[in-house]
């Protein structure tokens, strides 16, 4: 199920993953680089563009204004990919500064439209191309003679140092800097524009040592990754190349608080404790020495970044089930948040406080209950939506009804799109997917895991674009892969999980859902097809994502090689935890799992009590999937009891839920156990009936390769046609019983658990 505190990471200088530069202590400069990039947008102006390629262009405005100078290679290449035309008449007015004299450049800038009177172009005074012609006249008219004079010598370097070495990784000159009564111009706050290719997002920002970056391109590139590791992790700098980056940017500047919070970040993408807890503190430590931080909000802005960077050192710890020192950390933020009376910090705090209880194992109904409340209160739709939440997955597992579960998340889902709150929108989807299955209404979780898929982001920055890189799309897509392998639709489940490893790489946090989502349903691949040597090296790789989960397999394979003590003597341990964990869903599938091991001692009436309890437990917690099985292995314990009568009348009550909602191999079980009522309750009298029956059983089995229920399937198809006198029917039936039972008789390779 969806955790829903995934987002509960906090801090004041963060909003919706982007960060907000405040303090930089570096200037705006003007460069070689900047001058192209005016070249590009006069040409736009000037000359006449089709409309696919002005698209494309004016998607390139703000990341090429904004984001690292780039070689003169890169930069054409960029702008070529998107009009070639264009690209060319750059690279012509280039040469003709370059090539030329300073004249050529003072004329340039001097036939640029004026911002103020180029009212039906791009150039307009409001606009974004206008505003950087405005920055650049504005610089470029600061300039003293000699500094024009630098700037154009630097130019022509940067123009032929790309024809003296045409490779799109050589470096640009450094940036030309002016004194700084000429070039300390206010610069507005940069907003994130829509997405661009990966490969441009991919360009380094220091290809050798050329010297920091200027205050926008600082604010920029924070900015752009801060984002892309929040909402499409692939499409930001790998972590190596991000943490190099960083380093360099702390190199110039050690006190620049914010890269060291996308440092923190970073860190966290590949679980290095030991960085991430440094980086955090050391942001935090920046931000109270911050010196805008203490003029602008004095003591108040001191102890808010206190309370603040305990409430992140907290989650920190919670995120590596660091609990002892969680706890200890969320204390310590409650009592700087109650001494500053700071009721927005202490919501923070309770919401993590019962989140923390939660992942210790204890129940926090009261304390999301309490959360909920004061949230509600104090307007933090966001929080009283994740308490919500919580309840909602609480409830889920103390065996509350669907429709009062529903009800709490149709009354959240409301207030999620009220105020546009996309996140917990697809938390929320998730969560009813989740519940849906646990219930056992397949059709219902499919749906609600495609309309999750198919829904796209409400964040202005990025209207319209599908985000499919946070962990509730990865729950989406486990639930729909095990949907699929349930129905035996084995290719379709290998491109899902082909787009999860795709999506969520092994070292993103969000990867050991997809891969205890692929052994999952190897291993019931592998069971199915009576390959225990092939499940049995999967159990190790289950119990390092999932103990419970690889205990309960390694009992299963176990069953399967007749060592019945050893897997009775897990399945008790492991009965033990799960009731003290309250997990109800693996204690019922223990009990099943032991029943089966009293079967094959012929303790059918010792299994019977068993099942019974089961049935109730399943019932209570409305689990309907679970309450089907436990019916199917109640019906088969009376048949073999003796009382087929009864067991067929067990059967029509789970029938209908297992054709409905059920896996193949359910359906499957279903049928043949029903033919098998079916022929015992006729005797020796033909019964075509069964006949039918084990047919559509034998389709279910065929799907998922299942040799030991086909050979079963076979053999009571030989009897049955022999009984109603179809001699042609029942040799072949009979001759494919005989291939099955030589293959399946023939030494399986060695197994070691």
């Amino acid at each position: 199920m969806a955790s829903v505190h995934e987002s509960l990471y906090f801090n004041p200088m963060m909003t919706n993953g982007v960060v907000h530069a405040n303090v930089f202590g570096i200037k705006d400069w003007v460069t070689p680089y900047k001058i192209s990039v005016l070249a590009l947008l006069h040409e736009m102006t000037a000359s006449k563009i089709t409309l696919p390629e002005r698209r494309r262009l004016n998607k390139l405005i703000l990341p090429l204004q904004q984001g690292p100078d780039l070689t003169l290679g890169q930069f054409l290449k960029t702008v070529e990919e998107c009009c070639p035309q264009t690209a060319y008449a750059v690279k012509l007015r280039l040469h003709e500064m370059a090539d030329g004299e300073l004249k050529d450049m003072e004329y340039f800038f001097s036939t640029l439209p004026t911002p103020f009177t180029a009212f039906d172009t791009e150039a307009y005074k409001t606009s974004v191309v206008g505003l950087f012609m405005r920055y650049m006249l504005l610089a470029y008219n600061k300039l003293s003679f000699s500094q024009v004079y630098k700037l154009y010598k630097s130019l022509q370097h940067y123009y032929h140092s790309h024809y003296a070495k045409p490779t799109d990784g050589q470096v640009g000159l450094p940036a030309l800097t002016a004194d700084d009564s000429d070039m300390d111009l206010t610069s507005t706050e940069d907003t994130i524009g829509d997405r661009i290719d990966k490969e441009e997002l991919d360009i380094p920002l220091h290809e050798s040592d050329k010297g920091p970056l200027s205050q926008k391109q600082a604010e920029y590139f924070l900015a752009r990754q801060a984002y892309l590791l929040k909402n499409d992790e692939n499409k930001a700098l790998k972590p190596a190349a991000l943490q190099e980056e960083l380093n360099n940017m702390l190199k110039f500047n050690p006190d620049f608080a914010e890269a060291h919070y996308l440092n923190y970040l970073n860190s966290m993408r590949v679980q290095d404790i030991f960085l991430s807890a440094h980086s955090l503190l050391h942001y935090f430590d920046r931000l109270i020495l911050s010196a805008n931080e203490g003029k602008s909000n004095g003591d108040e802005g001191y102890g808010r970044s206190l309370r603040y960077a305990a409430l992140n050192l907290a989650s920190l710890h919670c995120r590596f089930g660091h609990y002892q020192q969680a706890d200890l950390a969320l204390q310590e933020a409650i009592r700087i948040a109650q001494e500053s009376n700071d009721h927005v910090c202490l919501q923070h705090c309770l919401s993590w406080l019962y989140t923390l209880e939660q992942m210790k194992g204890s129940d926090s109904t009261v304390l999301t209950e309490d959360s909920v409340k004061m949230a509600a209160h104090f307007c933090l739709p966001y929080l009283a939506s994740l308490g919500i939440q919580s309840l909602v997955q609480q409830g889920a597992t103390q065996g509350k009804t669907a429709h009062k579960l529903m009800d709490a998340l149709k009354d959240t889902d409301i207030l999620h799109w009220k105020h546009s709150l996309s996140e917990l929108i697809e938390i929320s989807l998730a969560q009813t997917t989740s519940i849906w299955r646990m219930y056992g209404k397949s059709t219902m979780a499919l749906q609600q895991a495609q309309l999750l898929l198919n829904m796209s982001s409400l964040e202005p920055v990025n209207f319209g674009v599908q985000q499919n890189n946070t962990e509730a799309f990865a729950v989406a897509l486990c639930h729909l892969a095990e949907l699929h392998a349930e129905q035996g639709l084995y290719n379709a489940v290998s491109e899902i999980l082909q787009h999860l490893k795709e999506q969520f790489p092994p070292h993103t946090q969000h990867a050991k859902l997809w891969m205890l989502c692929d052994l999952k349903i190897q291993f019931e691949r592998h069971m199915n097809e009576g390959k225990c040597h092939l499940a049995a090296p999967l159990v190790t790789a289950i119990s390092a994502l999932n103990k419970t989960e690889g205990l309960y397999r390694k009992a299963q394979v176990l069953k399967a090689l007749n060592r019945s003590t050893e897997a009775y003597s897990i399945l008790q341990r492991l009965q033990v935890h799960c009731e003290k964990t309250k997990c109800t869903e693996m204690v019922i599938r223990v009990m099943l799992c032991t029943a089966e091991l009293h079967w094959e001692s012929s303790g059918f009436s010792t299994a019977l009590p068993l099942l019974l309890q089961a049935l109730a437990l399943a019932r209570q917690h409305h689990l309907q999937s679970l309450a089907s099985e436990t019916i199917l292995h109640l019906a088969f314990t009376q048949l073999m009891l003796g009382v087929p009568e009864q067991a067929l009348s067990v059967l029509h009550e789970a029938i209908e839920p297992v054709l409905a909602h059920g896996s193949v191999t359910d359906k499957g079980r279903a049928l043949l156990l029903t033919a098998r009522c079916q022929v015992a309750v006729a005797g020796f009298r033909p019964n075509a009936l069964a006949v039918d029956t084990l047919k559509e059983a034998a389709a279910y089995f065929s799907k998922l390769n299942c040799k030991e229920r086909l050979r079963d399937i076979h053999y009571l198809k030989a009897q049955l046609h022999h009984s109603l006198g179809h001699s042609s029917q029942c040799n072949k039936s009979a001759m494919l019983f005989r291939l099955l039972d030589q293959e399946l008789q023939s030494p399986a390779p060695p197994v070691s658990i």
